[in-house]
């Protein structure tokens, strides 16, 4: 069975009776650690990781196991994630599971947020989520378009963001800076056009200092006629 390590937090004040902002925060901190333990006990046999995560709970689940846990975190009255809210992906080249696509649940009727992660190679199709919640239909496009993630049986996967005869995906870490073509309006063809990418002048890095991080105690003109500031420059008075 996969364990739960949540561990409740206490304000530490010392006044008697307890804030009702804080009494809030408190219950709603225990019921989303009953339902941690809930789900983890629901799925004992479907191979995920529940934790929380910056106060979030995180269910991690096996690619071969999302649909049916999505279907019964929505269908189970106990849960009832009835709203996709968004989904996303981040992209980790050095793992051996490159990335991970990320959906986040709300619950309206119990006030529950979840967050469902799944980690796939780039080779690997991940269940597409329309046939559940309507709203994945251009969530997944975006999360293809940017990281080049395919989501099987979806109705309707191409691009949402770039265009259409984009290369690569912006939001790989791999993706260079420039992007591989630019796009113009030619006069000439009367029509858009892709060509290499033509840089009007090399990269620059700034690791070097700063000409105004080097200035110090310089007085511009009108600079005598201000009130002398008790800390800083002190113009020709200034250590003594």
């Amino acid at each position: 069975m996969v364990c739960c390590s949540c561990k409740r937090k206490f304000s530490g004040r010392t006044h008697a009776l307890p804030d009702k902002n804080d009494l809030l925060l408190d219950s709603v901190s225990e019921a989303l650690e009953d339902l941690a333990d809930y789900i983890a006990e629901k799925f004992e046999g479907f191979a995920v990781a529940v934790s929380f995560q910056q106060d979030q709970l995180c269910v991690v689940v096996p690619r071969e196991n999302l649909v049916k846990v999505m279907t019964a975190l929505r269908d189970d009255k106990e849960i009832n994630m009835h709203q996709l809210i968004d989904v996303t992906a981040v992209d980790f080249p050095d793992r051996a599971k490159r990335f991970e696509v990320v959906y986040h649940l709300l619950s309206v009727r119990h006030n529950h947020r979840v967050r469902v992660k799944v980690l796939v190679n780039d080779d690997e199709l991940v269940p597409s989520m329309v046939e559940l919640f309507s709203s994945a239909g251009w969530f997944e496009r975006e999360v293809f378009d940017m990281y080049g993630i395919y989501f099987e049986d979806h109705p309707d996967l191409r691009r949402i963001l770039t265009d259409y005869g984009f290369e690569g995906h912006p939001q790989r870490k791999d993706f260079p800076l420039t992007g591989y073509k630019e796009v113009r309006y030619d006069e000439t063809q009367k029509r858009v056009v892709y060509e290499p990418v033509k840089l009007t002048q090399d990269f620059r890095k700034f690791d070097n200092l700063s000409p105004w991080e080097g200035m110090v105690d310089v007085m511009l003109p009108g600079d005598e006629k201000a009130t002398k500031p008790e800390h800083g420059y002190r113009g020709e008075n200034k250590g003594k």
